[in-house]
């Protein structure tokens, strides 16, 4: 009986072994076909979340450099500086790598004294610890020997990009800024930014957190050794000259007290600015410091009054309307009122009326009334017509950005104050480049060119660059006869003993805040061009709100264009074209 029990146990509990092994069978074979599934469904239909999660153990190579700015002879004017932010991970510490050895191997590289290097690396509290930012390449690199002489992994290299402008201040307006964090420009950094930023062949590859490149098939390795890089540019800007007109600016401005000033040289051939100065300047590496007025470019966003410059619009418009003549006499009563207004001669006081003048008079001692008068021959519309082919009340089309129309009145809206004011600098507010751009015309045998800073390949040339026919040759020829007469005839400081020269200063009042009124300020400017018989050089100085000494044109602008035009003279090398008169010897 015992005998049949015992056996009668031991088939029972071999029974129950062998129903937990067919349990264990089938959830064996449960969770195979569970993971068959699931990595099924990983390979096949979910694979998007997981491939983004073994990504993120990698660093993605996407580093891009700008395009580099140059002036016109190759001076380098706008980099990008790369440099690279040092960090360290507590997580990562190793019994090899603690924060002591990793302090006493980073001081000497990094300049900073061990116990400091320590503090940091032992405060466990953060993640990521921040050893040092903006460090060259000089020291990455010896940084990186240490790193891979020692198997460092808690510590990782943050490559960064900087836009570096090496010569500082220099043609700040023109150059701009760039911004990568906040991916904002302006200057030429944004109207060129897509050539800047034109990468032919981005070269893709990727690493591991720990900076270690992830070598496949389809890397090429060559590229973890080069960035990609935008195309430079080439500016029409001669960096000689730049500099000439930014010292004789800020000399005159600090002189005489004013609030701010430009100088734009210009071949009026071409439409090249040669030189762009504008006060108060700025450092463009330090943007973020600087007051949001002094960024902005007023030469082209502001407008003014041109004052007395503006006759030469107001005489060659009458001329090519044929309404004078080079030999026309002009009535110049030196006052006269108008409803509630007294237009009158800067001189009549002392002078009173000069009766009968000419042209080459009324541009050497810019006489108001004669232009009045000159003005007074053009119908309304006829005045507006041809203030439009000079581009007034329109952009001149400078690669630069925020350039304004300025301020034209349709002719519907004038009556004879403002066809009258108008003649003598004061009824419209232009900007300082459509100035320039209209006297160009008469530099360059009628034809305005699209003033540019930017050099142009001549294809692309073809689409930004126009040429607009504005007034005839023989018109601009006898204007510009007329207005070195003027400047040679009388004792201005922009006369020159070597060139003659065309030009006209100017003075206007300065237009209140609200636009209601003027206040006791002054523009002062004088503008002209050089050598006459062949033009190849165009300045216009505007000077605001001098406060020392006679606030003239010829007294606050003419000086600078004078020394200007001396030295664009030389740097240029341009030849003479007035006579000398012949040297005597003693008998």
């Amino acid at each position: 009986m015992k005998k049949e029990e015992r056996n009668s146990r031991n088939v029972s509990r071999g029974r129950h072994c062998n129903s937990i092994a067919s349990i264990l069978d089938i959830l064996y074979i449960g969770v195979v076909i569970i993971l068959l599934i699931h990595l099924i469904a990983l390979q096949i239909f979910d694979p998007h979340r997981y491939r983004e999660r073994g990504k993120m153990q990698r660093a993605s190579h996407d580093f891009e450099l700008r395009g580099d700015i140059y002036d016109r002879n190759g001076i380098k004017l706008a980099t990008d500086r790369i440099y690279y932010n040092i960090y360290a991970r507590p997580v990562d510490y190793t019994k090899n790598e603690t924060p002591a050895k990793i302090a006493k191997l980073f001081s000497p590289v990094l300049g900073m004294p061990e116990q400091t290097l320590y503090k940091k690396l032992s405060d466990k509290s953060i993640k990521v610890i921040s050893l040092k930012k903006n460090v060259d390449r000089d020291t990455e690199q010896k940084l990186m020997k240490i790193i891979s002489k020692n198997n460092f992994r808690s510590i990782s290299l943050d490559k960064k990009d900087e836009r570096d402008y090496p010569q500082g201040v220099f043609a700040s307006h023109v150059l701009g800024f760039y911004n990568y964090e906040a991916n904002v420009s302006s200057g030429v950094e944004y109207s060129a930014r897509d050539k800047l930023e034109h990468v032919v062949k981005a070269a893709g590859y990727q690493q591991t957190r720990d900076g270690k490149i992830i070598y496949k098939f389809s890397t090429d390795p060559v590229a973890p050794t080069i960035n990609p890089k935008g195309l430079d540019v080439y500016l029409t800007i001669d960096a000689a000259i730049q500099h000439v007109c930014e010292k004789e600016l800020y000399k005159i401005i600090k002189e005489k007290a004013a609030l701010r000033g430009a100088v734009i040289v210009m071949n009026p051939k071409n439409g090249e600015i040669l030189a762009y100065a504008v006060y108060p300047t700025y450092d463009p590496n330090n943007f973020q410091k600087v007051p949001p007025l002094t960024l902005k470019n007023w030469t082209l966003t502001d407008v003014y009054p041109p004052g007395s410059t503006f006759k030469i619009i107001t005489v060659t418009s009458a001329m090519e309307l044929g309404k004078i003549n080079e030999h026309s006499i002009i009535p110049d009563q030196g006052r006269m009122k108008f409803g509630g207004y007294t237009i009158e001669n800067y001189d009549y006081k002392q002078k009173g009326a000069p009766g009968k003048i000419n042209l080459v008079y009324l541009f050497e001692h810019s006489s108001n009334i004669g232009s009045v008068n000159v003005g007074a021959l053009m119908t309304h519309k006829e005045f507006y017509t041809m203030l439009k082919k000079f581009g007034f009340g329109e952009k001149s089309g400078i690669d630069l950005p925020g350039e304004s129309s300025g301020l034209l009145a349709s002719p519907k809206y004038w009556d004879k104050g403002i066809h009258m004011t108008m003649s003598y600098g004061y009824g419209t507010s232009v900007s300082i480049m459509q100035m320039v751009s209209a006297v160009s015309a008469l530099a360059n045998n009628g034809v305005r060119v699209t003033p540019h800073v930017i050099k142009y390949t001549p294809e692309e040339a073809e689409d930004k660059i126009k040429r607009i026919p504005t007034i005839s040759p023989q018109t601009a020829k006898t204007i510009t006869r007329l207005l070195v007469e003027s400047v040679n005839a009388g004792k201005s400081v922009i006369k020159s003993s070597k060139y003659n020269i065309a030009a006209k200063t100017g003075t206007s009042r300065k237009p209140l805040e609200n636009g209601r009124g003027y206040s006791g300020t002054m523009y002062t400017s004088t503008i002209g061009y050089f050598p006459a018989e062949d033009p190849q050089v165009l300045i216009y100085v505007v000077v605001d709100s001098a406060r020392k000494g006679p606030v003239w044109g010829n007294t606050i602008a003419g000086p600078v264009f004078h020394e200007v035009s001396e030295q664009v003279a030389r740097i240029l090398d341009l030849k003479p074209d007035k006579i000398q008169p012949a040297k005597t010897t003693k008998q």
